[in-house]
């Protein structure tokens, strides 16, 4: 079953035909047309998953908050505060994309809006074009692990787990991560000066009371949907779910606020939820009869067994798990790793004994790779579309191998140090 599940993606099928055929094939001629009542069965067991509601809203929310044109405030108030320092528009940009992904959670819209946004300023100001495409491409992708992350809901409605507890732990390795491009970027220009020359006074300081005030306006919105969501989460007056309502009704408030909603940009909003929610969904109902007949015929035990047999241990198999999912990240969508990983690695979790929440964020910040590495990153594509024709996507390839490797160092650090995941849930949750 793998093994043509892997052919059907690398001849070009689409992953949604390719979760729903192998197993069809593979039951059909194991069971017969019982294979058809089990998909039903799981079919509708998915359809009843409250905690899915939450998906189809925080991507409205998302959605409406980027037809506000609020990052091109956030861009505005940044590029103020920081334009003194060296390498200022690049950790604003750093910045704004924690907002951005705490508040959307969609990476396209962080990454488009700092490509049409930030990178424009950092060219303009003779920032080196890999430091500016890397920085935008890696902080846009921040999105899929800092609540509220739609990875972060799919993974507790495929394993069972907590939502609220995968925010809690995400939030330190996601903001962590966002620190370490932070001081990635401060020493680099620190030690090459030239790659970041400070903004003069004299381009900064004619209009600075107005755009730090029209910044502050972008800010002060965003900060509160942010509080307002995770807050009511965290510490346990609403579900997740409930909390994405309220989310998705605060946007609404905030378009209306700025007066930037009218009809058009409405429908607009809820066709662009309607048709990301369709697609997401379609590719999760593929792999869950996909899992279903895979354990059905005793893949889950298999692997188990071949882990096993391996005598890698229980970090060797982690090891062994998490370099599976970072070279899948090259050729694969995040989604379909992990609909196809998880029931192939979590019996195996289970069998080492690792804590559920500790392995999740693991594979989901691992999975944020995949975003940036080469030859099918989404981020590096989204970007490349945006850019200037001057910028060629192996001046984008040169750009993330940095944050790539930073990526790597967080993991290993949250892989080695297990608390950074798992003291804030303790704390907040229990």
């Amino acid at each position: 079953m793998i093994i043509t599940l892997f052919l059907g993606l690398f001849v070009g099928f689409p992953l949604a035909f390719v979760l729903i055929g192998v197993p069809t094939i593979f039951g059909v001629a194991s069971w017969g047309t019982s294979v058809f009542p089990m998909y039903v069965s799981r079919i509708y067991g998915l359809m009843s998953n409250y905690t899915l509601i939450a998906i189809p809203l925080f991507i409205f929310m998302g959605c409406m908050l980027e037809k506000t044109r609020l990052a091109e405030d956030l861009f505005d108030g940044m590029g103020l505060i920081f334009n003194r320092l060296r390498g200022g528009l690049a950790i604003g940009t750093v910045l704004i994309s924690i907002i951005l992904a705490a508040t959307t959670g969609i990476i396209a819209a962080s990454v488009t809006a700092g490509g049409l946004l930030a990178l424009p300023e950092m060219l303009k100001h003779n920032y080196q074009k890999e430091l500016s495409l890397g920085t935008i491409a890696a902080s846009g992708s921040l999105g899929i692990i800092i609540p509220p992350s739609i990875m972060l809901i799919l993974y507790a409605a495929e394993a069972g787990l907590s939502v609220g507890k995968l925010f809690a732990g995400a939030i330190l390795p996601g903001v962590g991560l966002a620190i370490i491009y932070i001081l990635y970027i401060g020493i680099k220009c620190y030690l090459q000066p030239d790659v970041a020359p400070i903004k003069s006074k004299k381009e900064s300081d004619n209009d600075g009371l107005i755009r730090l005030i029209h910044g502050l306006r972008g800010l002060l919105p965003a900060s509160f949907l942010i509080l307002s969501v995770l807050g009511a989460i965290f510490t346990g007056i609403v579900t997740p779910t409930e909390a994405a309502g309220a989310g998705s009704v605060g946007s609404i408030l905030i378009a209306l606020a700025y007066r930037r909603l009218d009809w058009k940009k409405f429908k607009e909003t809820v066709y662009l939820t309607l048709q990301i929610t369709s697609m997401a969904m379609t590719v999760v109902v593929g792999a869950t009869c996909f899992t279903g007949v895979f354990l059905g015929l005793g893949g889950g035990e298999a692997m188990t067994n071949i882990f096993s047999l391996l005598g890698f241990g229980p970090i060797g198999s982690m090891i062994l798990m998490m370099l599976i999912i970072f070279i899948l990240g090259m050729f694969i969508d995040w989604m379909g790793i992990l609909l196809i990983c998880l029931p192939l690695f979590l019996p195996i979790a289970d069998n080492f004994g690792f804590d559920p929440l500790w392995f999740a964020i693991m594979i989901c910040i691992n999975l944020q790779m995949s975003f940036l590495t080469p030859p099918f990153g989404y981020a590096l594509f989204v970007l490349k579309g945006i850019s200037p024709p001057s910028i060629d996507i192996t001046d984008i390839y040169k750009g993330i191998i940095p944050f790539v490797i930073l990526q790597a160092i967080t993991l290993i650090l949250c892989g080695v140090y297990p608390n950074i995941i798992l003291w804030l849930p303790k704390l907040l949750v229990g």
